[in-house]
C-alpha cells in the first residue's frame, strides 16, 4: 500500500494498535478499549502498554510501547492520566507512532491549553497526528476496530458519525444498534487539537463503504476548509448536521448591522444549506434521515403520492408534504389510471389516494402495487390508520415485503402506521428489521423531505462562482492611508472613492469643510439634497442628528449644516468633524441592505435584507458564504421580505433585481480579495425599475486592527 506517514487511512486502517494504560482491572478504560478491540474481531496487532505488565485476555501485556518485541504500530490509544500524556507522546514519537488516539481529559477544556498545544507541537515535528484528547475513541468497519470504551455491540454498516463530544457518542452507539442502524465509522473528536471533521470527512467521503455520513458540532474552528470540504462530499453523499448552540451571544458587533444580526448560529444555518447539507434540529431527526437515506434510492423525479385508509391522516400528510417542499402528483389522468382499478368506488384517486377504512393488506399491496412500475410517480407515503378490519401481522409482512419491492425498482417509499398496542409492537419488528418506519406522519413527511433535499441539491448543475476582478492595488493603497492615518474605518469620501473602484454606484456629493463650502457644492450639484456629518468618532450618524434630508434651497442647506454641527457636538462633544457631506438626494425605491463581513467561523461572508432605518428590527436579513454562485444569491434574495418588493407590488413595475445581486457580487469579491476589510455595509441600496439600476446611499466600511495590509 502506498501511503504517506499522514495519509489519514493509518487512522481507520491501521496494521497495529497499542493501547497506552491497558489495564487488568475491568473497571477501568484502558481494559474496556482492549476488551472492545478484541471483541470486535480487529484482524491487526494488538499491543496492550502498561509498567506493570501482566496479562490482558490472553495477550502480554508490555511494559513500554519501546518494547521491541512490538511490531509497527499504526495507532496508540493513551487512557492515562493527563500529567503522564506528553512523556508518553515522546516514547510514541521514537517507536514511530503515526496517530495519537488521547482518550484523556484535563486539557483545554478545562483550561491547560498550554499542555495541550505542547503534545501536538511535539506530534507534528515528529510525524504524527493527534485525535482529541478528551474524547471515547474511534469505531472503523474497514478494519472491525473498535477502539472505544462505548458498548460493544455496534452494527456494521454504511453510516459514518463524528461527533464532537464524547459522552453523546457514546449514547450514539447505544442508539444506532437499538435504531438498527449500521455503522462504517464513529469517530469522537473532542478538543480537536488537531485533526477535526474536515480530516475525518477526507475519509468517509473516499471510502466506499460510508453512505451517508453524520455530524454533530459544537463549533467550528476552521469554517472554510470545512466548507470547501463539504462542497465535495454533498453532491457525492448525504451530510446530515446537527449542530448545538443556537443563542445569540458572542455574535454582536456593535460598529454595524451586519455584524450584530449576524448571530453564529444564523450564519452557521445558512452556510450549512449553502453547501448542501441537511441540518437537523434533534437527535431522533438525525437518526431518522440517517436510517431512511441510508438504505432508500433516489428518486428520479419530483411527483410523490399519498396511499392511506383515513382522510384525516391524509390531510395531516398533505400539510406536512407543503412544510417539507414535497411535491404532490397532481396529474389527474395518471391517478386515475393508475389507483383506479386498486380503489374502492367509495374511495378517491385524487392525491392523497383514500382506500378507505375497511381495506386490509392485500388492498395496500394491490395500490402500492399498482404505483411501483407506473413512470411520473417517483416516491410513495404509505400511511395506515389502526382498523378493526386491518390484521397488523399480515401488514408487517406487507410492509416488509414492499420495503424491499420499491427498494429493488430504485424508488423511494416511507411507512407511516398509527394505532395502539398492536400497532406499536408492529413498529417495533419492523424496526428491528432494519425498516425505516414511523408511528408520527410528520416524521414520515420529514424524512422524505429530506431525502428530496439531497436528490435537489446532487441534481443541480455546477455552476461557476460570481465574482469581478477589482483593482486590488488601488483597493490596498487606499487602506494603507486609512491605517497610515491610525484609524479602522473608512470616512465617506473614501468609502465613496472606494466605492468608484468596486463599481458601485453613489450618488454625486463633495465634502464641504465649512459653511461657504456647502452653500457653493450645493449649487452646484442641485437640489434637493441630503447632507451627513463626517467624522471617525460617528459612525451611526442618524442617532447623532448627522443627517438632514429633502433640502431645497440655500436657506434649509445653512439651517441643516448649522444644525448638524451642533447635534453632533452635543452627542459626543470630543468628537473630529472634518466636515459635512453635501449629496444628490436620490428617487424613491426599495430599500435593501447588502452587508460584507469576515466571519469568525466561515471567513468572507455576505448579507441581504430589507435596508433603511429599522433593519435592526425588522432582521429580514439572510447570510452566505464567498465565493457563491449566482442562483445563491438569487435563493439568498428570495428568503426575505424584500424580494416581493422587488418583483413589484399593486401595480409597481419590477425592480432592477440584476443590478442588487451585481452590487452583492461585487462587494462578495472585495471581502474576499481583500481581508484587511472586516466589514463593508451599504445601507441602504436603492433599487429602481428594471433597467434603470440600483444606487448605495451610505456606505461603512471596517477595517482590522492589525497594522499593515
Amino acid at each position: 500500500m502506498n501511503r504517506n506517514v499522514w495519509d489519514i487511512r493509518y487512522l481507520f486502517e491501521p496494521d497495529g494498535v497499542a493501547i497506552i494504560g491497558a489495564s487488568t482491572d475491568s473497571s477501568k478504560i484502558g481494559h474496556t478499549i482492549v476488551d472492545n478491540i478484541m471483541a470486535s474481531g480487529y484482524r491487526g496487532k494488538i499491543y496492550p502498554i502498561n509498567p506493570r505488565g501482566g496479562d490482558l485476555n490472553g495477550i502480554e501485556i508490555r511494559t513500554t510501547i519501546k518494547d521491541p518485541d512490538i511490531g509497527n504500530v499504526d495507532v496508540a490509544v493513551l487512557s492515562i492520566p493527563s500529567k503522564f500524556v506528553y512523556e508518553a507522546v515522546k516514547e510514541c514519537g521514537e517507536k514511530g507512532v503515526k496517530f495519537l488516539v488521547i482518550i484523556t481529559s484535563g486539557f483545554s477544556e478545562v483550561g491547560n491549553s498550554s499542555e495541550e498545544k505542547r503534545i501536538v507541537e511535539y506530534a507534528t515535528d515528529h510525524g504524527m497526528r493527534v485525535l482529541g484528547p478528551n474524547i471515547f475513541g474511534i469505531y472503523s468497519a474497514n478494519a472491525d476496530m473498535n477502539a472505544t470504551f462505548g458498548s460493544k455491540n455496534v452494527l456494521k454498516g454504511n453510516v459514518g458519525i463524528i461527533t464532537q463530544s464524547g459522552a453523546l457518542g457514546i449514547a450514539m452507539i447505544g442508539k444506532t444498534a437499538i435504531e438498527g442502524i449500521g455503522l462504517s465509522a464513529m469517530i469522537s473528536l473532542g478538543n480537536k487539537s488537531d485533526l477535526d471533521e474536515s480530516d475525518m470527512m477526507e475519509y468517509l467521503l473516499k471510502d466506499d463503504n460510508t453512505k451517508i455520513i453524520m455530524c454533530y458540532i459544537e463549533g467550528v474552528q476552521n469554517g472554510e476548509r470545512f466548507l470547501e470540504t463539504l462542497s465535495r462530499i454533498t453532491r457525492r453523499k448525504p451530510v446530515i448536521v446537527i449542530k448545538s448552540g443556537r443563542s445569540k451571544r458572542g455574535a454582536m458587533a456593535a460598529a454595524s448591522h451586519t455584524g450584530s444580526l449576524a448571530g453564529s448560529d444564523k450564519v452557521f444555518d445558512k452556510v450549512m444549506r449553502q453547501a448542501g447539507v441537511i441540518r437537523a434540529d434533534t437527535l431522533d431527526e438525525a437518526f431518522n434521515w440517517c436510517k431512511f437515506l441510508s438504505q432508500s434510492p433516489l428518486p428520479r423525479g419530483e411527483n410523490v403520492v399519498i396511499v392511506t385508509n383515513g382522510g384525516g391522516i391524509g390531510v395531516l400528510a398533505t400539510d406536512a408534504c407543503e412544510k417539507y417542499e414535497l411535491k404532490l402528483l397532481d396529474d389527474v389522468r395518471l391517478m386515475e389510471e393508475t389507483y383506479g382499478d386498486a380503489t374502492p368506488e367509495f374511495g378517491s384517486v385524487k392525491n392523497p389516494v383514500d382506500i378507505t377504512g375497511g381495506a386490509r393488506a392485500g388492498d395496500y399491496d394491490k395500490a402500492l402495487g399498482a404505483g411501483l412500475d407506473k413512470e411520473g410517480i417517483d416516491a410513495v407515503l404509505s400511511l395506515y390508520c389502526e382498523t378493526s378490519t386491518l390484521n397488523v401481522e399480515n401488514l408487517v409482512k406487507m410492509i416488509e415485503e414492499n420495503h424491499h419491492r420499491y427498494n429493488m425498482k430504485g424508488k423511494p417509499i416511507v411507512f407511516s402506521l398509527v394505532g395502539g398496542e398492536k400497532v406499536a409492537r408492529a413498529i417495533e419488528t419492523l424496526t428491528e428489521k432494519g425498516i425505516p418506519i414511523y408511528g408520527d406522519v410528520d416524521e414520515a413527511v420529514q424524512v422524505l423531505g429530506a431525502l428530496y433535499r439531497f436528490f435537489r441539491f446532487r441534481s443541480e448543475p455546477a455552476e461557476a462562482v460570481a465574482e469581478v476582478k477589482l483593482d486590488i492595488g488601488k483597493v490596498r493603497g487606499m487602506i494603507k492611508r486609512v491605517k497610515d492615518d491610525e484609524r479602522t474605518f473608512l470616512l465617506a469620501d473614501e468609502a465613496k472613492e472606494l466605492m468608484k473602484v468596486v463599481g458601485v454606484t453613489m450618488p454625486r456629493s463633495k465634502v464641504a469643510r465649512n459653511l461657504d463650502e456647502a452653500v457653493r457644492y450645493s449649487n452646484e450639484i442641485g437640489y434637493p439634497l441630503v447632507m451627513k456629518v463626517v467624522s471617525r468618532d460617528i459612525i451611526h450618524k442618524s442617532d447623532a442628528g448627522g443627517v438632514a434630508l429633502d433640502l431645497e434651497n440655500e436657506e434649509e442647506i445653512i439651517d441643516a449644516y448649522q444644525a448638524i454641527m451642533t447635534s453632533c457636538r452635543a452627542h459626543d462633544p470630543n468628537a473630529r468633524i472634518e466636515g459635512v457631506e453635501v449629496c444628490e438626494m436620490v428617487k424613491k425605491g426599495v430599500e435593501t441592505i447588502i452587508g460584507a463581513r469576515q466571519d469568525n467561523n466561515f471567513g468572507p461572508v455576505i448579507m441581504f435584507g430589507m435596508g433603511g432605518i429599522y433593519v435592526e428590527v425588522l432582521k429580514d436579513v439572510s447570510f452566505r458564504s464567498v465565493p457563491i454562485t449566482r442562483t445563491e444569491i438569487t435563493r439568498m434574495i428570495k428568503e426575505t421580505k424584500a424580494y416581493p418588493l422587488l418583483l413589484g407590488v399593486r401595480g409597481e413595475e419590477k425592480k432592477d433585481i440584476d443590478g442588487v445581486i451585481d452590487t452583492i457580487i461585487r462587494l462578495g469579491s472585495l471581502i474576499s480579495t481583500c481581508r484587511e476589510i472586516t466589514d463593508i455595509e451599504i445601507n441602504p441600496l436603492i433599487a429602481y425599475d428594471q433597467g434603470k439600476g440600483v444606487k448605495a446611499l451610505d456606505v461603512r466600511v471596517l477595517l482590522s486592527k492589525e497594522k499593515g495590509v
